[in-house]
């Protein structure tokens, strides 16, 4: 483990460097108003400022991303510099950095570190991108908090008491806080987009096998749902680190064998493009705050010229318990095959719980909810035949209390504490298609909310599309989060 270079010669936490997007520092190394090394200051004051007061770290590795700094100041002195040279980006601990540890959020993995880079962190070393931490998850990823046994509760920089969601909860609430401009995050039912959501910050899902999960994160956790993706504070950035991660690896067997592509956030008009929504898919109960955020940002497409379609979209009331619960409980237990009983004593209860659970489930039933599941998939596809896009709010709630596994009930409707107040994020996984949370507002405590955006398989540039536009049109906030305590 790399220790911490000495706080007596950083900057002040959280400082002007720190908080610029990625486009904005690799213009600065390009006319050398800064460098790299300048940059990578300051944002390790940062992430220890916000550590301390959020849990967001679990394994430092700042001298090796000082190291690289230098590099990628040599390189940009070359003129030969990288798509990513000297620009600092976190890594989940659910994915692997070679000779790093990665204990995913799991006691039984303390002393597991692995020999090799994933091929996403093998792509980011490619481009020039300095890797600055592993970020907290939960364990295996299995809910939508980063609280663990291993790091314990990871906040909300908005709001201290307040959970970061997750679990990419560490990811997230870095970079809302300003400490780097970019993240690795995983999605397995909203692992991306729901602490993205809470914390205020930019999240793509992109389609299932378009960024390799190996080696590491990989089957049989999540087997079927996992996908890899950026946080970042702009659109504009996460299309950059898309690119670069983006693109077929042998190694997964998802992988699809799609070439390079090129992502813009341009902005404009979305004159002439197909809008669905559905502020509930039909049967889900949402707060107050979320429904009047998402008709605020429904009338701003409007204002874009997008054309709002009627669709009248809506899932099977019964998914949860019928699709999703045996997929992913049963995926989960598989992860966990081979602990004896004095390991799982020492897991995280709840996470023990769903791996018992997902050891109930018989085969077929298995193997019937992934018929349901090609049903949903069906569903999309004659969706899209006539629309190019379905926004939903991204969350049905906003951040409830730090160390909470979420709520049970919402506007009097009793859900499901585990995934029933975020029923618009793991349908999506069901059918792999691509989808982003771009912060739409705030609710009365000040806390953020997200619109998320689903396109077609391989249409992440018709989502970057639709969230720049709306990015451009919404007023700019200049509140960065305050940190309010408990």
């Amino acid at each position: 483990m790399d220790d911490p270079v000495s706080k007596a010669a950083r900057p002040n936490p959280i400082g002007e460097l720190a908080r610029l997007s990625a486009v904005e520092m690799l213009g600065g190394f390009r006319s050398r108003q800064f460098s790299p090394s300048e940059v990578i200051a300051e944002v390790i004051a940062a992430l220890e400022a916000t550590n301390a007061r959020c849990n967001v770290v679990v394994t430092p590795m700042y001298e090796s991303a000082i190291a690289a700094a230098r590099a990628a100041t040599d390189a940009w002195m070359r003129g030969e510099a990288g798509p990513l040279a000297g620009v600092p980006v976190t890594v989940k601990d659910l994915i692997f950095v070679a000779n790093v540890p990665a204990r995913g959020g799991s006691p039984v993995l303390e002393n597991f570190v692995p020999d090799t880079d994933a091929a996403v962190v093998a792509r980011v070393r490619e481009a020039g991108g300095l890797l600055t931490c592993k970020t907290t998850t939960c364990e295996s990823g299995y809910k939508l908090t980063a609280d663990s046994p291993v790091t314990g509760i990871t906040r909300n920089p908005w709001h201290l008491g307040r959970t970061s969601g997750g679990s990419s909860g560490g990811a997230a609430a870095a970079v809302a806080a300003g400490c780097g401009p970019l993240a690795l995050g995983t999605d397995g039912v909203g692992s991306i987009r729901v602490p993205s959501s809470f914390c205020g910050v930019f999240g793509i899902k992109p389609t299932f096998g378009l960024v390799s999960r190996a080696p590491g994160f990989s089957p049989p956790a999540w087997a079927s749902l996992a996908h890899t993706g950026p946080i970042a504070r702009t659109v504009e950035d996460a299309a950059l680190l898309l690119e670069v991660i983006a693109g077929p690896d042998v190694r997964d067997p998802a992988s699809l064998p799609v070439g390079p592509a090129r992502y813009r956030a341009t902005t404009g008009t979305l004159s002439g493009l197909r809008v669905a929504s559905s502020v509930d898919l039909g049967y889900a109960p949402v707060s107050p705050d979320v429904r009047e955020a998402f008709a605020r940002a429904l009338r701003t497409l409007e204002s874009l010229e997008a054309d709002l379609v009627d669709s009248r979209f809506a899932v099977d009331a019964e998914i949860l318990q019928t699709t999703i619960l045996p997929i992913a409980y049963t995926e989960q237990a598989a992860a966990a095959e081979g602990r004896d009983a004095a390991g799982m004593q020492r897991s995280d209860p709840d996470y023990a719980g769903i791996v018992a659970r997902g050891r109930e489930f018989r085969g077929t039933e298995y193997i019937l909810a992934q018929y349901r599941r090609n049903g949903l998939r069906n569903q999309f596809a004659q969706l899209f035949a006539n629309a190019d896009v379905l926004v939903t709010p991204t969350v049905a709630v906003t951040a409830f209390a730090a160390g909470a596994l979420g709520v049970d009930q919402i506007e009097g409707r009793l859900v499901d504490r585990h995934l029933g107040w975020s029923p618009f994020s793991w349908p999506i996984n069901l059918v792999g298609l691509p989808a982003a949370t771009i912060p739409v507002g705030f609710d009365g405590d000040g806390l953020p909310i997200g619109l998320q955006i689903v396109a077609p398989w391989l249409h992440e540039q018709t989502i970057f599309r639709v969230a720049a536009a709306i990015e451009a049109a919404l007023p700019q906030d200049p509140r960065w989060p305050a940190f309010r305590p408990a």
